[in-house]
Formats: structure tokens, sequence, C-alpha cells
């Protein structure tokens, strides 16, 4: 039996609609284009970079996560404390559950060229009064850590606030960077 031109046109009707209801779910709740605002996650992150966010996967340490804040505003940072952890830093070094953990991401000119501390100390307890991150919950900071409001300030983040973790920056193109 040969297919009529409204046969075909009904074909692809349907193959289009398929299509764009794919690419909602895809870029609405899979993988969430969004825009860096602010300087906090320097020199990793700059005011500007367009990102990808994808909201499926589990949470790492040092992940860089997008997350609401509780006066709703979209934040950028990046996971340091797992659920369950004791945080630290001590003379500009991290401790989690008192063992010392390097943090490749602060070796770059910015930090070095700043001198003096970069991350001042403290401990989980004295910010939060919590000796650790409590369950479902995570501990984040800004790279750029003399300018960022982050868990030092508000306390840790529920898990449920994350929309996802940054899995690409696209533009500018000269900063082109896979996470």
């Amino acid at each position: 039996m040969k297919k009529t031109w409204r046969d075909h046109l009904w074909d692809w009707f349907k193959a289009a609609v398929l299509a764009i209801v794919l690419t909602a779910i895809l870029r609405n709740f899979i993988f969430i284009p969004m825009n860096v605002q602010g300087s906090s996650m320097i020199p990793t992150l700059h005011q500007g970079d367009q990102m990808v966010v994808e909201s499926f996967s589990k949470m790492k340490r040092f992940d860089i996560i997008v997350f609401k804040d509780a006066s709703n505003r979209t934040l950028v940072k990046r996971i340091i404390g797992l659920p369950g952890e004791s945080i630290a830093y001590r003379n500009d070094q991290l401790y989690i559950n008192n063992h010392k953990i390097n943090e490749p991401f602060l070796k770059n000119k910015l930090v070095t060229q700043a001198g003096e501390t970069w991350t001042s100390d403290f401990e989980l307890q004295q910010l939060t009064g919590e000796k650790k991150v409590p369950e479902n919950e995570y501990f984040v900071l800004g790279d750029n850590r003399r300018s960022s409001n982050d868990s030092r300030v508000f306390g840790s983040i529920a898990k449920d606030e994350i929309i996802g973790k940054t899995i690409l920056v696209y533009f500018p193109f000269n900063r082109i960077s896979v996470y």
C-alpha cells in the first residue's frame, strides 16, 4: 500500500513533536544551561561563563554544583564536605576527619600571587554548631575563598536544594572546560 502525502506529513509531524518533547525534557530536567553570576568561583569560573549542569549524578567531593539558597538565589560553589564528615582549615590546609586533603584546583596564579592566607582557619563546629556535616547535606566553598558567600556564612546545604553539578563550560570559547 502506497503512502499518501498526508501520511508522510503526519509521520514528519509526529517525529517533530517527539523531538521537541525530548529536547524540552533534556534541556529543562537533565542537562540545564546556566549562566555564572558573581566572582566567588574565580579562577575556575568567571562572571558570564555559560555552562551545562546535569541533574542526576551522585555528588562527590570537589564537584562544582549549582543550588538555590534560602533567599532563592542560584549559587555556584564547590563541594568540600560530604555528609557525616568533620571539616577544618588550619594554616590554609583542608582537613577532613583530621586527614590532610589536597585541593589541586587551588594551585593557580590567583592563589599563589595573593600571598598570605587564602582560606581562613575554622572548624565546622565553630561555624555551624555541628561536629559533622548533617546527613543529606553538603558543605560548600567558592574557589575565590576571600570573596565567597558560602557554607562558612550560611551553613551546609541540603541535597534537595541542589539543582545539579557542572559538567561543561561551553562559552566563552577560550574557556571551554569539561568537569
